[in-house]
């Protein structure tokens, strides 16, 4: 039996507009994941503490106001908790210019708005079975 993945879906910094965040998770649970949504304004911390105790294999992070530039402290923090297997994709209002420091910073993934549901879903699918095969490489 193939595990399904778990997604954590949230917003962290100070942007409350989580419309689309809800609307990603309801399409990822529908899709057969395990989702864990928060509501918005975490913190980091409080970020990489539920990744590690819900085994989470990918974050998504929803970004409306410039949020999405706390991602790479993010990642940091995940990679300092020893969760940096972890995937991170970013959806929402990310300038184009600003997409390749998130991509260096190690997100896997950005997301803009009126991307469609089945590509974010199948990505997040893939990403998580490349997380899980880092993490049991000799699981079939």
């Amino acid at each position: 039996m193939e595990l399904r993945p778990r997604v954590l879906v949230t917003k962290i910094g100070l942007d409350g507009h989580d419309r689309g965040a809800r609307v990603v998770a309801a399409c990822l649970r529908d899709a057969g994941m395990e989702v864990v949504y928060t509501p918005p304004w975490q913190d980091i911390p409080a970020v990489v503490k539920l990744a590690i105790e819900e085994d989470i294999d990918v974050i998504g992070i929803s970004s409306l106001a410039t949020d999405h530039l706390i991602v790479p402290a993010l990642i940091e923090a995940l990679r300092a908790a020893g969760a940096g297997d972890v995937a991170v994709i970013v959806g929402g209002i990310v300038p184009d210019e600003e997409v390749p420091a998130l991509i260096e910073a190690g997100v896997a993934q950005v997301f803009h708005p009126g991307a469609p549901l089945a590509r974010i879903a199948d990505f997040v699918r893939s990403a998580a079975a490349r997380v899980r095969a880092t993490r049991f490489p000799d699981a079939r």
